[in-house]
């Protein structure tokens, strides 16, 4: 019996897991194209860090909105630099921590403790929703930032009458060179590649920022036309869709990239490869 992906092309914008997905997908038969988006460095201002945590550590915030996982790890790896990894989880766990989604949540039970609320759906559209039904006025609202700064819920926060003090632990940067996405976009064009996973919205930005600087914008929408897409959960999900993306292929729940590849081999078994 024929492996599910066997005989299948799937392009992979992953770059942190991109091992862990590329042995997802060879086991189930099918041949990986990596094409790392962007990778998630340190903050090019740690001091800024550094600072936010002591103000933390210094008089907890009233709540603590966490984005992503990934942020608070990369705190959690500066405190430990810093000499203060027990000061700042004592005060993580005096703040009303609102997570977007179950990956801060886990790093939060790993700590030993819960959040004071999860956002549902887990966008910032939810964490707005959730952060509504709050009292804020008057209040002070640590926000761990993902790679970038998120004006709509800053915003929100300080509409609800709190002080928002934003940190970004890390940044996003080019994971391959612009070449590799060109190739990959004139394969999605020649109709070679089966399947386009995304895991991340900023991995959609940068796909389009290099078809737009190349000129491939009418060949990259070709493409994505022609090529199964399958979105790791909402938010990657919901950033293609504002490009005028379809998505294929998107768990309703259980965000991780294991449960993506299982429904994907569910997805393409019915299918005959190109």
């Amino acid at each position: 019996m024929a492996a599910p992906l066997e005989g299948r092309v799937i392009a992979l914008a992953e770059a942190r897991h991109l091992e862990e997905l590329t042995q997802m997908i060879v086991r189930e038969g099918g041949t990986p194209l990596a094409v790392p988006m962007v990778a998630m460095l340190d903050s090019d201002e740690p001091g800024l860090v550094t600072a936010w945590m002591r103000d933390c550590v210094a008089g907890p915030f009233d709540y603590c909105v966490a984005m992503t996982g990934e942020g608070l790890r990369r705190l959690l790896s500066v405190a430990e630099r810093e000499g203060i990894r027990a000061e700042f989880v004592a005060a993580l766990g005096r703040m009303r921590v609102i997570t977007r989604g179950s990956k801060p949540a886990g790093v939060l039970k790993e700590l030993g403790f819960k959040p004071y609320q999860t956002a549902t759906p887990p966008t910032t559209d939810g964490l707005i929703a959730t952060l509504s039904r709050e009292k804020l006025h008057g209040q002070t609202v640590g926000v761990v930032c993902h790679g970038n700064d998120n004006p709509p819920l800053i915003a929100a926060i300080t509409q609800g009458g709190a002080v928002a003090v934003p940190v970004k632990p890390y940044r996003y940067a080019p994971a391959s060179d612009a070449d590799q996405v060109v190739d990959c976009i004139h394969q999605m064009a020649a109709g070679s590649v089966d399947l386009f996973i995304i895991t991340s919205s900023s991995q959609v930005d940068r796909l389009f920022t290099v078809a737009k600087e190349r000129g491939l914008s009418d060949q990259l929408a070709t493409g994505l036309k022609q090529t199964a897409i399958a979105a790791v959960g909402p938010i990657a999900a919901d950033s293609l869709l504002q490009q005028g993306v379809r998505v294929d292929i998107c768990p309703d729940q259980g965000w991780v990239m294991k449960k993506l590849v299982q429904l994907a081999c569910r997805e393409l078994d019915t299918k005959k490869p190109r």
